[in-house]
């Protein structure tokens, strides 16, 4: 590690860190709608996006800071369980592919703005949805704070705040700074302000790996040497090479599966899906994100090159950094840096602005305010965004990164038990929603209380996201063992709701709405529901 602070990748890191401030702000000018004050303008971007800008905006919000330090430093540590990340990203493409255009649909017909908007409407439901709501802001908390997480590694290896005898506020101003130009920015250009700025930031980061996987193993004597000193780092780890031991086969491959189903749960997802201003432009898209997991793959290889360069780090998370540091002329240090950095503004806005149109759509509107004008659900859904912001800050500078990574992994549990109400709700209405919610909420207290009881080396309680799955004696990824117990729930309660003939919900929806295209008759003329102030 460089002694000091590195002053060329520093400068390099905010000249792009000022240039995409510039674009945030600006941002509020592009596409201007007539009428700015809704939650369609700035929370979704006017619903307007076309297929690259939706590419950008998904990409952006799918692969963030965290993606590029965490997934390669999981590899850096574990070796070729880290490689999950890369199967789960192939198959959630698929499966979006069945059920996101479905989505899109209905919400265009309804004016939909999140996912408990459409629980609501299809069950007629407002516990329902606010369960989903609940679940959705918890789980994207920690989220962004992994975001924030990411800008500060980056942050540390370049000198910057001084060493951990610094006065606090010394030592985070600088992320303080990147705080504040965030919240300020996303209030002002709401969704607008992340997608524009994606394009700079997937732009550096697919150059950032593009010459990292030449130019790196050049340097370290080929892929032969690099992987050579893999295996031998795990092999005397007792982590038995690079293949992953028979024993976590189970693990790898339900962690997989379990993430591929939670990923678009995750409210920005949706939001992202929903910013698009046709049906095709989200089909067209699940065909060219795949694209996003060949970056990937690439980018896991990272961590194997951590290793054959010698990097020693206490933090995994500055594993990757570090490297770049390392390898790269401090110019091309900086451009690396700064794709961080932008990788974790990108994310983090889109995020906070998520969180914040749950609370207002499906807390404030259905149980505070039912008659809140367009232009107060706005106002409250940029206030939200900054608390949400700040609460994830005060996450991350008051608790161990280990404990923020843990509860990331807690909340990919949390949100897996939405996709039985939001997908299968997509296709059918035989789900009763008292079932469905009494299924999640199984579903949430199996998952919550079986991660408290994963110890690690470092924390006594959810220390992990896996566990001994139930009649089977695997070692499992918890958030589908959840998911399992949810769906079984699920469908059980509702054969004994049916049988006593328990009320059901009004379902506002017709069948052509999960067809309807952009420019079909009805589709972007219907009032809302939610803005007419109807309950269920």
């Amino acid at each position: 590690m460089k002694d000091g602070v590195n002053g060329v990748a520093l400068g390099v890191f905010i000249f792009f860190f000022l240039a995409v401030t510039v674009m945030g702000f600006l941002a509020a000018r592009w596409r201007r709608a007539d009428d700015e004050h809704s939650l369609d303008e700035w929370g979704l971007g006017g619903r307007s996006f076309g297929t690259w800008v939706t590419w950008f905006l998904l990409g952006g919000d799918l692969y963030t800071a965290y993606t590029f330090v965490a997934v390669p430093a999981a590899i850096y540590a574990a070796g070729a369980a880290g490689f999950f990340a890369v199967p789960y990203t192939i198959l959630v493409y698929p499966l979006i592919f069945t059920f996101l255009p479905r989505l899109w649909s209905v919400s265009h017909k309804h004016g939909y703005v999140t996912t408990s908007d459409f629980v609501r409407g299809r069950f007629g439901s407002k516990g329902l949805s606010l369960a989903v709501a609940v679940t959705g802001i918890l789980a994207t908390m920690p989220y962004i704070a992994l975001q924030l997480v990411g800008i500060q590694a980056v942050l540390d290896v370049m000198g910057v705040g001084g060493g951990e005898n610094t006065n606090w506020f010394v030592k985070d101003l600088p992320l303080l700074i990147a705080f504040g130009v965030l919240a300020a920015y996303t209030y002002s250009s709401g969704l607008r302000a992340p997608a524009l700025i994606a394009f700079v930031k997937d732009t550096l980061i697919y150059i950032v790996i593009a010459v990292a996987i030449i130019y790196i193993p050049i340097k370290l004597g080929g892929f032969d040497e690099i992987f050579k000193a893999a295996s031998d780092k795990y092999t005397a780890a007792g982590a038995g090479g690079l293949v992953p031991a028979e024993a976590g086969q189970w693990t790898y491959a339900t962690l997989a599966l379990g993430s591929a189903l939670a990923l678009f749960m995750y409210p920005h997802s949706i939001t992202a899906t929903l910013s698009s201003r046709s049906r095709e432009v989200i089909r067209r898209n699940t065909t060219i994100l795949p694209l996003y997991s060949l970056m990937l793959g690439l980018l896991a290889l990272l961590g194997f090159m951590a290793i054959a360069a010698g990097v020693k780090v206490t933090n995994g998370q500055l594993a990757i950094p570090q490297l770049f540091e390392n390898m790269f002329p401090d110019w091309f240090a900086g451009v690396a840096f700064a794709a961080i950095g932008i990788g974790a503004l990108v994310p983090a806005a889109i995020m906070s602005i998520a969180a914040a149109n749950l609370f207002t759509r499906n807390i404030y509107k259905d149980f505070i305010k039912p008659d809140a004008t367009p232009q107060q659900e706005t106002r409250v859904s940029k206030l939200v965004s900054l608390f949400v912001k700040v609460g994830a800050l005060v996450f991350v500078l008051t608790m161990d990164k280990t404990v923020a990574i843990n509860f990331q992994l807690l909340g990919g549990i949390w949100i897996l038990q939405t996709f039985p109400a939001l997908v299968g709700g997509l296709f059918t209405r035989w789900f009763h929603r008292w079932a469905l919610l009494g299924g999640w909420a199984v579903g949430m207290l199996y998952g919550t209380f079986a991660a408290y009881g994963v110890a690690s080396p470092t924390q006594k309680h959810f220390g992990g996201s896996s566990k001994e799955i139930p009649g089977i004696g695997e070692i499992g990824y918890i958030g589908l063992t959840a998911f399992v117990l949810n769906v079984v729930v699920s469908v059980v309660l509702t054969f004994a709701l049916r049988a006593f003939n328990a009320p059901d919900g009004v379902d506002e929806t017709s069948p052509e709405d999960y067809t309807a295209d952009a420019g079909d008759p009805g589709v972007e003329t219907e009032l809302p529901p939610a803005t007419a102030g109807s309950t269920h």
